[in-house]
């Protein structure tokens, strides 16, 4: 009797002691606020993730810049500070060139063509050859919606942006757009847009309706230009610290949750980009719907260009644009 209450006296101190102590913290970090999809779709994707493992991996999720611009959260990723990132393709791009294709302006024709990369062999083949470089994962891909310029004044052909002070995410690639215009790139980081606006240390920004509205923007812009020059995306990324020490099922759980999140987000996104301009109008903002073709064919001479940024191959760019 004395043996069997000292087996069940190990096995329950084991039921207690064995999943507290093999429970693992994870940071995902992000530079978005925390109303968007994709904040809300990555607390989702962290509690489905927690139930699945039965509370083996806790993730918390540190929206708006709380640990890091864009630049600072890949550089953490590398070096484990961070475990799990959101980040726009660009800078990705910075290590692995061609990831950062779709972000070449009017590369991609719509949303359904940028459905149609996210769901192709290309992009897996494309986010082969930055895992192969950095061992991170890249699980899944985000609609971020298609970029707009805003202004003070009306822009209605790439002229009109000549000498214009735009600010740019700090990732070479933005280089290719405002090449196109001749508009003096601006590198600012996300987190200080908007007093860079405010302060009129650059004339103009380019950024995708919701975020506009999220990051009010408008508050400081009184123009909303429907250029949809670039069509953008977020990378849903494991770092290669916490990727290597999962399971196969591990692994599993955690690719089929965070495309599960990925595509939850996208399709808000989606459906808030095509209510926003009605919402800006109501706020007194002048919605201007310029030359898109004019902005397009002052663009696409630039899409190989190495020195406008393009790093993908020519078999690359033609397997995009053969996608239907």
């Amino acid at each position: 009797m004395k043996k069997m209450m000292t087996g069940l006296a190990v096995a329950a101190l084991f039921a207690v002691a064995g999943p507290a102590g093999a429970q693992t913290k994870l940071k995902w970090a992000h530079v978005y606020e925390t109303p968007e999809p994709y904040h809300t779709e990555a607390v989702w994707a962290a509690g489905e993730i927690a139930k699945l493992t039965n509370n083996k991996y806790q993730i918390d999720v540190f929206p708006a810049s709380q640990l890091g611009n864009e630049n600072q959260i890949n550089e953490g990723l590398g070096l484990g500070t961070v475990d799990m990132i959101y980040t726009g393709v660009a800078f990705a791009g910075s290590i692995h060139k061609p990831i950062a294709i779709t972000n070449a302006p009017f590369i991609l024709r719509d949303f359904d063509h940028w459905k149609a990369y996210r769901d192709s062999k290309l992009f897996r083949d494309i986010a082969a050859g930055y895992e192969q470089k950095t061992k991170h994962k890249v699980t899944a891909l985000t609609y971020y919606g298609q970029r707009h310029v805003t202004a003070n004044k009306a822009i209605n052909k790439p002229e009109d942006m000549k000498g214009m002070k735009l600010r740019v995410p700090p990732a070479p690639l933005f280089l290719m757009f405002t090449k196109s215009v001749g508009a003096n790139a601006t590198p600012i980081a996300f987190a200080e847009v908007y007093l860079a606006l405010q302060q009129g240390t650059v004339d103009g920004q380019e950024n995708p309706l919701p975020t506009i509205m999220a990051k009010k923007f408008y508050e400081v812009q009184s123009h909303i230009m429907l250029t949809g020059h670039i069509t953008e995306s977020l990378l849903s990324i494991v770092g290669s610290h916490v990727w290597a020490k999962l399971n196969d099922a591990e692994k599993k759980i955690f690719d089929e949750t965070l495309r599960a999140a990925a595509m939850r987000a996208s399709d808000k996104i989606r459906a808030s980009e095509l209510s926003l301009a009605d919402e800006f109008k109501k706020l007194n903002k002048t919605v201007v719907t310029p030359d898109r073709e004019a902005f397009r064919k002052a663009a696409m001479p630039l899409h190989n260009d190495a020195s406008a940024g393009a790093g993908w191959s020519q078999a690359e760019y033609d397997a995009l644009q053969a996608l239907k």
